[in-house]
């Protein structure tokens, strides 16, 4: 039996993997001449149609089966029969089916050192970025936290759909009292905490745009950050000596936080390098205050991509605007806002300009420090430049300056509230792999209060950030 053991089972897979009356008689044929041959004896013959008796109606019922169907099995260039379950062709991911589900991610970790300013009567700044008091050392996640986003897409009845899920954890314990972004707590037994921060679906197609639903990044001073040369960095540390889930970076020293926020946004298709997108938000209270707003946020985008031999760029136009209906003691108002930015890369070379202007809109983050209590509102401006350049294929070198302004409302005296936040900023970077970056960094941040009063701080900071 073992000498005819590679013919025997040629014989059978291709008599049974037809599985057809037809074929089955012509093996019944086969085997009569092989045993008149004298090639099988009479024993192996005996067990042979032992063994194709058996096996003939499971591989029948198998071919007869509903997902048995012929484009299943489909080959590829490689030769190879087509798998349900596939990787996908960019990301960490597969693909089964009409399914496609990717993982992206990214962690950080740096040492920084920051050197306060002398706390004192002198320094006073309600709403500065400076740090105040003694030199601190910590080991603490950038401006970035770290994040798993999981993206579960499909194409169903014409459209592209998905389910999109990002959750980001930092490295520092915090004190979980307002949620996992709330202060640090550097004490042994404490946890880190996990931002929700993004939670939506998708519905879209090419020549329609698309509809996003759920919580995700707004428009209004999205570029900005995330154009920001410290966002792979720290930047303004803020809290160093009790860090939370993220430093500064240049929020509130250029630009507001665009924050992530639940909305409803509905983004154009291209014309050209023409798109725009408009969404309706969940209103945000001021801050201090327990309002009710009976509106929602409005916010709107404008871009263009451009580019040629050698170059490409971007241009961009954001706005907003949110009314309050003010209670409990504080009076209400509305709040607008507007920003525009540009980015262009030639060769090694990328500068990039960014410009913001608001009434009621606040500082640092969307309507802190927005207005009076009794509804009065201050005005905003911001602004940063930067410019980086690749050395080498694996070093770049960059800089950026930016400021952030409030003005006191009409009548108001507030003598220590911010007037200027501003840094400047000087980071390197080394891709030591395609997933890892080593950067280093030195930034100095100002503080100024409506009286004169001011404070500064020297922040250093040396460490890697993965992408995956």
């Amino acid at each position: 039996m073992k000498r005819h053991g590679l013919l025997i089972s040629a014989i059978l897979a291709g008599a049974l993997g037809t599985a057809s009356s037809a074929a089955a008689d012509t093996t019944d044929a086969l085997l009569g001449k092989l045993l008149a041959k004298g090639i099988l004896t009479q024993a192996e013959y005996d067990e042979l149609m032992r063994r194709k008796a058996v096996d003939e109606p499971v591989a029948s019922a198998s071919a007869r089966a509903p997902n048995a169907d012929a484009s299943s099995a489909s080959a590829k260039p490689d030769g190879r029969a087509d798998s349900f379950v596939r990787t996908t062709d960019s990301g960490v991911g597969f693909q089964a089916g009409p399914v496609t589900v990717k993982f992206s991610g990214s962690v950080n970790g740096f040492y920084v050192h920051d050197s306060g300013a002398t706390a004192g009567p002198g320094s006073t700044v309600v709403g500065g970025l400076a740090s105040l008091g003694p030199d601190t050392s910590s080991v603490r996640n950038g401006l970035l936290p770290g994040f798993l986003k999981v993206d579960v897409t499909s194409v169903q009845n014409g459209f592209d759909v998905g389910a999109h899920f990002g959750l980001y954890p930092g490295i520092n314990s915090v004190s979980n009292v307002g949620g996992a972004n709330s202060a640090g707590s550097p004490t042994a037994l404490s946890t880190s905490g996990i931002d929700a921060r993004q939670t939506y679906l998708t519905i879209g197609r090419k020549d329609l745009g698309e509809l996003k639903i759920g919580r995700d990044i707004g428009l209004f001073g999205s570029e900005a950050i995330l154009n920001d040369l410290s966002l792979l960095g720290v930047g303004t540390a803020a809290g160093n000596s009790a860090p939370s889930n993220t430093s500064i970076g240049r929020i509130g020293v250029g630009y507001i936080y665009t924050d992530f926020q639940p909305q409803i946004t509905y983004t154009s298709p291209k014309f050209g390098g023409l798109q725009m997108a408009v969404g309706v938000f969940q209103p945000l209270t001021t801050a201090g205050a327990s309002e009710a707003n009976s509106s929602p946020g409005f916010q709107g985008k404008l871009t263009y991509a451009f580019g040629g031999q050698g170059f490409s760029g971007q241009l961009w136009a954001n706005a907003l605007t949110q009314k309050h209906d003010g209670v409990s003691g504080f009076g209400g108002y509305t709040g607008s806002a507007y920003d525009l930015g540009g980015k262009l890369t030639a060769g090694k070379a990328t500068v990039t300009g960014y410009y913001y202007n608001g009434s009621g809109v606040g500082t640092t983050g969307l309507f802190i420090l927005a207005a009076t209590a009794d509804g009065r509102k201050r005005d905003s401006s911001g602004y940063y430049v930067q410019g980086a350049y690749k050395v080498t294929r694996k070093l770049s070198l960059g800089a950026s300056h930016g400021e952030s302004r409030l003005r006191a409302a009409r009548g108001e005296v507030f003598p220590t509230l911010v007037s200027k936040n501003s840094s400047t900023l000087f980071h390197s970077q080394y891709a030591l792999t395609p997933w890892i970056n080593l950067v280093g960094e030195y930034t100095k941040t100002r503080s100024e209060a409506q009286n004169g009063n001011s404070a500064e701080s020297d922040t250093t900071a040396l460490g890697a950030i993965l992408f995956f």
